[in-house]
Order: structure tokens, then C-alpha cells, then sequence
């Protein structure tokens, strides 16, 4: 998969210093992959999500660090491309605001 865009990854990764690592895998792990559909993601990732958002688009949520952060994502399977929505804290997540945002 190709991930857009990466420097956005690692400015995630900065922020977060303690997400550092399980960004790294998480990337690794992605860009090793070719997933075609969602199902396929859900055999390397189990505790990811799919999610509808306001604008009625579905959206990938995964677990970093455990609980403690999630990454957002829209993922293009039939184009194998990964974007980068959102990076937030457990705290910020439940509070569901993203969903409005997307």
C-alpha cells in the first residue's frame, strides 16, 4: 500500500514521541501489504475499524499503542492507497468529534 503522505506519519510521530514505535510498525506493516478489501486488513490488524463518517465515506480507525492512540485513515483498496486523517489521543477519539470533521 502506499501511504500519503509519509512526513505527515512522521510528524505524528514527533508529536507523539511515545507513538513512535507502533507508528513504525504500523507503516512497515503497510506498506509491506496489498489489501483488497477490508477483510484482508482485518487478518494483519484484528482491532481495526471501519466507520462511517458525516460524509458518509467509511473510514479505517486503528489501535496504536494498545488503547492509548488512533490513527484514522481512508484507504483506496482498488488504488492501494492509504491517507492520513487523523492522529488522536484515546480521549480525543471518544469524544466522536472527528466524525463530524471527515
Amino acid at each position: 500500500m502506499r501511504i500519503i503522505k509519509e512526513s505527515t506519519l512522521a510528524g505524528f510521530a514527533v508529536s507523539y514521541p511515545q507513538a513512535a514505535t507502533g507508528l513504525a510498525v504500523w507503516r512497515r506493516i503497510m506498506r509491506q501489504a496489498q489489501f483488497r478489501h477490508f477483510a484482508d486488513l482485518r487478518q494483519c490488524f484484528r482491532a481495526a475499524d471501519q466507520v462511517r463518517v458525516s460524509s458518509g465515506n467509511p473510514v479505517v480507525v486503528f489501535n496504536v499503542c494498545g488503547n492509548t492512540y488512533r490513527l484514522i485513515c481512508a484507504i483506496h483498496y482498488d488504488t492501494g492507497k492509504v491517507f492520513l486523517l487523523r492522529f488522536l489521543t484515546h480521549a480525543e477519539y471518544s469524544k466522536d468529534r472527528w466524525k463530524d470533521e471527515l
